[in-house]
């Protein structure tokens, strides 16, 4: 009997051994302990919702969640009818996604522009999706709104430029105009649902942050993106390649305005709310990659991210590296422009073959023309979005 269990034990160290040689993702902890005790492979996770909030680098990262519900075949929960957004800046509804009445809770991909209301998503996504969002640093977040929301927002239009409007912000911020002036004031907050004109009260807070954690699973950081995006991988258990990027909808250094000290450390009282949020998040964020990656495997998979990148650029481009707006020779490819910003695009090499010229477009394709292009194949009996896309994008019905 003693020979029998003994032989036993034998044959489940070997298997765990063995198992550990073919699986990688099986070792997800440094500890000695659980090192000889394998966990099951992860299973990619198909729900999720992405809630994208403003100028945080989030269009790169609805690229991937589109590219990856293609990859999956998976359901998008998209603007419902001519619209780009789930009814932004308006609370969301489930009714601001297309066919939500037939297809219920069956989509499996949220990620366009919506303000964040946790019950009306609930009744879209299904019981076990996971929630994340991103953030992004205040301080150089409001001068990208700035620049790119000059001509729509009344407070950034009356100023001069992003400093003169900081040395007194009410002087041009008037809440009567508060729909129209969401963007210069706690973007994040707003996006998230909550009131960008509330009291900096501690205990208020304190009570929105918990109710984030609640809603949330992961909150990234933008100005950690790489770093982020490999949390996002081993979290979602997904491979390197659904979260490789080329970036999207930046802006050309040239539109860049620099804050001075002064206006940096304005922005941290004037969007109070905001700053609060993202210290908070800054640090579980990094809390969470040491718990459950680790800095020196971070860094040695952040090399790798940007070694595959590297070579996506040298097989998909013409330039190696994003162009201003006149320089993209196919204008089924060139993002949207606003106000005084240059937004960068790409030119794809043209002698690729087929199913390479596919993935290309894909990573460089710009937020709306994705949108629409996905729309067409998920409702092709709806009128198509109107967004003037040359036949490219709305004639090949490829899953």
């Amino acid at each position: 009997k003693c020979l029998i269990i003994f032989n036993l034990c034998l044959g489940l160290i070997f298997l765990s051994g063995f198992f550990h040689m073919k699986n990688k993702s099986y070792v997800i902890s440094k500890s000695h302990k659980e090192l000889l005790i394998p966990s099951m492979p992860c299973q990619p996770k198909t729900n999720v919702m992405f809630l994208k909030t403003h100028k945080t680098a989030s269009s790169t990262i609805l690229n991937i969640m589109f590219r990856f519900a293609e990859r999956y075949n998976l359901t998008v929960a998209l603007p419902a009818d001519q619209l780009v957004h789930l009814g932004y800046p308006k609370t969301f509804l489930a009714h601001f996604v297309e066919e939500f009445q037939a297809i219920g809770q069956n989509y499996n991909i949220m990620c366009n522009h919506l303000r964040f209301n946790a019950s009306e998503v609930q009744k879209v996504m299904a019981a076990n999706t996971f929630y994340f969002s991103i953030l992004r640093n205040p301080i150089p977040l409001l001068e990208s709104s700035y620049v790119y929301y000059k001509d729509n927002v009344p407070a950034f239009r009356l100023s001069k430029d992003v400093n003169e409007y900081l040395v007194s912000p009410m002087k041009y911020y008037h809440p009567a105009d508060y729909k129209q002036n969401i963007y210069a004031r706690n973007i994040m907050w707003f996006d998230f649902g909550y009131d960008n004109n509330a009291e900096d009260n501690k205990k208020y807070i304190q009570e929105v942050l918990k109710e984030i954690e609640q809603n949330f699973h992961l909150i990234l950081i933008a100005d950690y993106f790489d770093e982020s995006m490999i949390l996002l991988k081993h979290t979602l258990c997904w491979d390197l390649d659904d979260v490789i990027y080329f970036k999207l909808n930046s802006r050309s250094q040239d539109t860049v305005q620099t804050l001075t000290p002064e206006s940096e450390e304005q922005i941290k009282a004037w969007c109070s709310l905001d700053w609060k949020l993202y210290l908070h998040f800054n640090q579980s964020f990094w809390r969470r990659i040491e718990d459950s990656i680790g800095l020196e495997e971070l860094e040695k998979e952040v090399i790798h991210l940007r070694a595959r990148q590297k070579e996506l650029m040298e097989t998909c481009l013409s330039d190696q590296e994003a162009v201003g707006k006149n320089h993209i020779k196919n204008k089924a490819l060139l993002p949207f422009q606003s106000g005084a910003a240059n937004i960068l695009g790409y030119n794809i090499k043209q002698d690729l073959d087929n199913r390479t010229l596919r993935t290309c477009q894909k990573m460089v394709l710009p937020e709306l023309q994705y949108t629409s292009y996905l729309y067409a194949v998920q409702h092709p009996h709806k009128k198509r979005k109107q967004l003037g896309l040359p036949l490219l994008w709305t004639s090949f019905q490829e899953k």
